[in-house]
């Protein structure tokens, strides 16, 4: 099981645009987004890494992608964002019993959902709510092979916190495209099922908080 400490920073303030956030978390580590699970029916993996931080009272992600395609069809909350070009995070407070799920395409559509691994168990949250997320994002290169970024800064009072530094948690990082030419799904920490799933907490890394 992968683990990372996810360091503080200045609160996330003002006006901003995705370079400019972005030159203000130039000194973060990067994770890579490489465990291909799947290679043999999906062996596609696209060049994908994220920084992550906090504020105390914001969880800062940073996703950084190249891929062949980058597909978009999706722009509003709530619809199939996962067959777009789409990064998500899945965290758990609760030693895997329930976690949301966080999942944004590259133009800043998004789903949240929270419950336990059964999907009878599972609710989305309402458009009012994913709106609390502020999404920065930028596409560079040609038609193929592009490269592009998001900045997700998520409160905490979407995940019913007042606080979180100091806390352990539990999480997974992943990167897909279900409709894109080549469909592929990859994640931060491994995860060993027979069909491409990422809804499977057991296989969450460790995330701490300082």
């Amino acid at each position: 099981m992968k683990s990372l400490i996810v360091n503080k920073i200045k609160p996330i303030e003002g006006s901003h645009t995705y370079f400019s956030l972005q030159q203000q978390l130039k000194d973060l580590h990067w994770h890579f987004i490489d465990e291909c699970n799947w290679p043999e029916e999906f062996p596609y993996t696209p060049r994908c890494e994220f920084q992550i931080a906090h504020t105390a009272t914001q969880i800062v992600l940073h996703y950084k992608v190249k891929e062949e395609y980058v597909r978009a069809l999706a722009i509003r909350h709530n619809e199939d964002i996962w067959k777009d070009s789409c990064v998500e995070f899945f965290i758990s407070l609760d030693e895997k019993k329930t976690y949301y799920n966080f999942e944004f395409n590259v133009v800043g559509a998004g789903i949240i959902g929270y419950g336990t691994a059964e999907k009878s168990n599972r609710a989305r949250l309402n458009s009012e709510i994913i709106d609390q997320v502020d999404v920065f994002s930028a596409i560079q290169g040609k038609i193929e092979n592009k490269q592009w970024g998001i900045i997700l800064v998520i409160p905490i009072e979407i995940l019913e916190l007042n606080e979180i530094s100091g806390k352990r948690m539990h999480a997974n990082f992943y990167k897909c495209g279900d409709d894109l030419p080549q469909a592929h799904y990859i994640s931060w920490n491994s995860i060993k099922n027979e069909t491409p799933n990422f809804h499977l907490p057991e296989y969450f890394g460790e995330i701490e908080f300082e």
